[in-house]
């Protein structure tokens, strides 16, 4: 059964994804050259502390961080090791965040410049600035198929039309899901049209969802690596991940974890 919000935890959600909004604002400046994963995990966790909330990865059983980074052909799940980021990388932060009683959920894919994040250098992989810009757009189609009535196949073929398009590939293994008492509740929500778009279940007024665009440049078969955390690509082409919590509103879809 698919949980539906009251307004009042919807409100409640709206300010734990401000404040896991601003977690993200404060960590991508810091996301550059010579600065270790496990670095960057320690500052989104003290920043999680500081804005009132938890680290809903650490809810998770067995996983010991606040967030899962990933780099070039790493998909999800990426655990902060010492690994250090370089120049070129592709970097994917994924941050869940527990505030007075709700998860909410987003992720974000940067390239690193040679100067550090947000320095405009194309030396460094132009056909990714691309990449990134095509899974930004993907998420921005499924958000606007998220409205009553609609279905979740509507957001599942929005992300797979835009992703296609342009000759990439979305992840089928993985989903989007449910967000808000637990970090994973129902529905599920592919990348891709799975089933009959008449058989994907009913957006309804209410409802809060975790929609995540991950796609990959190649293939989408995937591996896992020996941490038994770290999903990656097969055939070792880069993947991203993008990612907000979305709430179903009489009005729309309200992006809870953008700040507004």
């Amino acid at each position: 059964m698919i949980p539906i919000k009251t307004r009042d935890e919807i409100e409640i959600m709206r300010e734990g994804g401000r404040r896991l909004k601003e977690v993200f604002e404060r960590v991508l400046p810091e996301i550059k050259m010579g600065v270790s994963k496990k670095e960057i995990d320690k500052k989104v966790e003290k920043l999680i502390l500081d804005f009132g909330g938890q680290p809903s990865f650490k809810m998770v059983p067995k996983y010991q961080w606040a967030s899962c980074i990933t780099v070039n052909e790493e998909v999800v799940h990426g655990v902060p090791n010492d690994e250090m980021i370089e120049a070129g990388d592709i970097v994917s932060l994924d941050v869940g965040m527990y505030y007075q009683g709700f998860h909410t959920d987003r992720a974000e894919t940067i390239e690193i410049r040679d100067t550090g994040y947000g320095i405009r250098d194309t030396r460094y992989r132009i056909q990714d600035t691309e990449f990134l810009r095509v899974g930004k757009l993907a998420l921005e189609k499924a958000i606007q198929a998220a409205i009553p009535g609609n279905r979740v196949g509507h957001i599942s073929l929005a992300i797979q039309k835009a992703i296609e398009e342009r000759g990439f590939s979305p992840v089928r293994a993985l989903t989007g899901h449910g967000v808000g008492k637990k970090l994973h509740e129902e529905p599920l929500i592919p990348c891709f049209l799975k089933d009959k778009l008449s058989e994907t279940p009913v957006l309804k007024e209410g409802m809060v969802l975790a929609i995540e665009v991950i796609y990959c440049a190649g293939k989408p078969d995937l591996v896992l690596r020996p941490d038994n955390w770290t999903v990656a690509t097969k055939d070792g082409k880069i993947s991203a991940l993008f990612e907000e919590t979305v709430a179903i509103t009489a009005g729309g879809s309200l992006v809870l974890s953008n700040g507004a």
